[in-house]
């Protein structure tokens, strides 16, 4: 499967025969980067804020997912788990979403904001790529992120939501989480392509390029 970042906490998820899902599409006012021009059948939406709820973005789509739940839709089979308690003044209910392509699970953690509880981790399974906020604002930083990940134990981390030149949100920079996780910098690469057997046994962090508009 291959995994492509359209900047913030966008991607889009293919793979041959299998449906394709686009996650927390944005709209480009509101965050920055290039109006988004994707096609997708499933769109996921990880709370309702403009950084991540603008499925106008995304043509094609037949399901928009806003909440927790199981689905299978053309061959994908997606978990949906709310995170984070109870809507307060400073907190949003988040929807972590888990995509199983054909045994390969892929969990897109939203705006996660706080640590998961242990049964929150518990319903997501076996995660294969991780794609987590490491920037602050709204979400994990960076030390919240590498905690995250060490609950989560995924063979790859891609990391999101963070201060990018395009972006105009007030996030740290990715240096500050690649330094939290013993990393020196790393090439960007523009896509993530991923089969069973290209898994790392231990945890890996893949920076990806974002990708403008389309």
């Amino acid at each position: 499967m291959e995994i492509t970042w359209y900047g913030h906490s966008c991607f889009r998820l293919t793979e041959r025969n299998y449906v394709t899902v686009v996650t927390d599409p944005f709209d480009s006012k509101a965050v920055g980067y290039e109006p988004l021009k994707l096609k997708a059948e499933i769109v996921t939406l990880s709370h309702d804020a403009p950084g991540h709820n603008f499925s106008d973005a995304v043509k094609g789509s037949t399901h928009v997912l806003t909440g927790s739940g199981e689905f299978e839709i053309g061959g994908v089979f997606i978990t949906a788990v709310q995170t984070d308690g109870v809507k307060k003044k400073d907190k949003v209910r988040n929807t972590v979403y888990v995509f199983d392509y054909d045994g390969i699970t892929v969990a897109h953690l939203g705006d996660m904001q706080q640590i998961p509880t242990q049964s929150e981790v518990e319903l997501l399974g076996t995660v294969n790529v991780a794609l987590v906020p490491v920037g602050g604002g709204n979400s994990l930083n960076a030390a919240k992120a590498a905690e995250v990940i060490s609950m989560l134990e995924p063979n790859i981390v891609v990391p999101m939501h963070y201060a990018t030149p395009d972006s105009k949100m007030k996030l740290d920079e990715i240096n500050k989480f690649l330094k939290e996780m013993g990393l020196g910098k790393q090439d960007a690469q523009p896509s993530l392509k991923v089969t069973r057997t290209s898994l790392p046994s231990e945890t890996h962090v893949v920076v990806l390029d974002y990708q403008k508009g389309a």
